[in-house]
């Protein structure tokens, strides 16, 4: 019973935070999550019929009438009848083998006048651990106003309460400082039974959203131009999110994200989580809207201010070409056995509001400008002259080494794919030990403004998913009461649903109309993976050096072999 009684306690909390808005808290309300199973008056009868007392709650697994696989009694921390360690998903049909998916991914269709540069922030991985469940955009001055936890990175002083100013003096984590600007995203979660720190709080595990929180392995922000002409400074502070967090319950219309693994980047599920072969990673790729309406910075419903060019690159009438945000995450995250239910190898998936189930079409990306004016226009020059600039290094420290180029449509390099006949349910196999080098993507040369955001190279002995040194706890934001903001926009907040299925935002996003399996386009279509370089200068040396020495051996021989025989003649 735990399952319902997590979702009812998250559901009487959503009460008390609302009536805490016009009045006090009532007491008590704690008491009426509880839930008790009553015998029916029926299972005289079952057991007469060979099913137990419990009416089956202490079964192994069973199946329904399609066929589709439920779990037992025994559903902790297990892919359980709903899925998940938590009873809401994920479920293994949210899974789908990448190499089994044709290629799909297409750059736009670049003019000559198009801008053609890439301007690059690097801003870390969150390793310092900053998490809450707030959302400044879509809920201000509301705690807890996004029922799921987010990753942030970028600018240190991102909350429901942080003001304009807040945001403007904080600390930022990127490496230029002159970007504060706050990039944020769900958590993902491994579904292995650990307890974080949120575990008991609202945002965590009484909203469903349970498992190890994993550190991304990389993060790559680029800012890219238009396929048309040249692009236009964003105005401080314009807000925008991408994706949709209730597009399971809304539809499709406003879904923006995409998944992929390292390596097989020309292949983007929408609404599949991607099952990768080993020595492959887990991406996930947000491509923001890249045109303003030349006035606003935020919306009724925080979308109607900004919209997505078409494929020929033009804008909305009355809209102007923005930089547009490619954001990537890369994840160290092994393919979860599906076969027993993620008990080996743990599912994973990213937060969620409780209804949503953790789908991966339900993920989505928010970002908020804080560029200071000179290195916004350092941006736009940058993009409109087609130049690569801003921080390109890795995470690791280090500049990427150069990509290798491939012919369109050309096979990967032999990665093992997982095991069993390809299809999504099928579990990938023994994926631990340590990742060899990535596979390169066989992708179209089609996207030049994404050239230059390729993946560091893997690393032997990776770490563990979510165990990289240094790790913080959560850090817990959204447990106390909330505060109204006596600003406009905290009182706009409530007032619409930013995730409605509205003619407007069908219009403007780039998959309506489509079906939940189309695929999206990824960050980058002609990303190709740098393969890992071994050794240094020296290892290198030690290694080449016998060849000319035992050549010159060999000619020195000849020519005493020469001489001898002419001394002899």
């Amino acid at each position: 019973m735990n399952p319902l009684k997590d979702k009812r306690t998250a559901t009487l909390e959503r009460i008390a935070i609302a009536i805490d808005r016009v009045g006090d808290r009532p007491e008590g309300l704690e008491s009426l999550a509880a839930c008790t199973l009553r015998p029916t008056a029926n299972d005289a009868t079952d057991s007469q019929n060979g099913q137990d007392g419990n009416a089956g709650q202490d079964q192994g697994s069973d199946r329904d009438q399609d066929g589709q696989e439920h779990g037992g009694g025994d559903q902790a921390g297990q892919q359980g009848g709903n899925g998940g360690q938590a009873g809401n998903g994920p479920v293994a049909a949210d899974d789908a083998d990448i190499t089994t998916v044709t290629p799909n991914a297409t750059g736009p269709r670049l003019t000559g006048n198009a801008s053609r540069g890439t301007f690059t922030t690097s801003c870390g991985v969150n390793e310092n651990g900053l998490f809450n469940s707030d959302n400044i955009i879509v809920a201000p001055g509301v705690s807890n106003g996004a029922h799921h936890f987010h990753d942030y990175v970028g600018n240190q002083a991102n909350n429901a309460l942080a003001s304009d100013e807040d945001l403007a003096n904080a600390d930022t984590s990127c490496e230029n400082k002159g970007d504060k600007s706050t990039y944020y995203w769900p958590v993902l979660r491994l579904q292995n039974g650990t307890q974080e720190q949120d575990a008991n709080f609202p945002g965590g595990g009484i909203e469903g959203n349970a498992g190890e929180i994993v550190t991304p392995k990389q993060v790559t922000l680029d800012f890219v131009g238009n396929p048309r002409g040249e692009v236009t400074a964003m105005p401080k502070l314009l807000r925008i999110i991408t994706g949709d967090a209730k597009a399971f319950v809304n539809g499709t219309a406003n879904a923006n994200a995409s998944w992929s693994c390292t390596g097989f980047e020309d292949r983007q599920l929408k609404d599949k989580y991607p099952l990768c072969p080993r020595g492959s990673d887990v991406v996930r790729t947000f491509r923001f809207q890249s045109c303003w309406d030349g006035s606003n910075i935020d919306s009724a419903n925080h979308r109607t201010h900004v919209a997505f060019a078409d494929t020929s690159g033009n804008c909305p009438e009355g809209f102007k070409a923005i930089p547009q945000l490619v954001q990537r995450i890369v994840y160290d995250v092994d393919a979860p056995s599906l076969k027993d239910g993620g008990r080996t190898t743990p599912l994973f998936a990213v937060d969620s509001f409780p209804e949503q189930l953790h789908k991966p079409v339900t993920d989505h990306g928010d970002f908020i400008n804080v560029f200071d004016e000179a290195l916004m226009r350092e941006m736009v020059d940058c993009i409109n002259e087609g130049r690569k600039c801003g921080s390109r290094a890795d995470q690791s420290g280090g500049e990427p080494p150069e990509q290798p180029t491939q012919t369109p449509g050309q096979p990967t390099q032999n990665p093992e794919p997982p095991e069993g006949d390809g299809s999504a349910g099928q579990e990938p196999g023994d994926t631990g030990g340590a990742k060899p080098a990535e596979p390169t993507a066989g992708t179209p040369d089609t996207e030049p403004q994404d050239d230059g955001a390729a993946a560091p190279p893997a690393t032997a002995d990776p770490q563990d998913a979510g165990s990289a040194p240094g790790k913080a706890e959560p850090e817990i934001r959204s447990t106390t009461a909330p505060t109204a903001r006596s600003t406009a926009a905290a009182g706009q907040a409530g007032t619409t649903d930013p995730y409605g299925d509205d003619a407007a935002d069908a219009a403007q996003s780039p998959t309506a109309g489509t079906p939940t399996a189309q695929a999206l386009p990824p960050s980058g279509a002609d990303r190709t993976e740098p393969q890992e370089v071994n050794g240094g200068l020296a290892d290198t040396g030690a290694k080449l050096w016998p060849a000319p020495a035992g050549a010159l051996l060999v000619m020195a021989g000849v020519v005493l072999l020469r001489r001898v025989r002419r001394g002899s003649a």
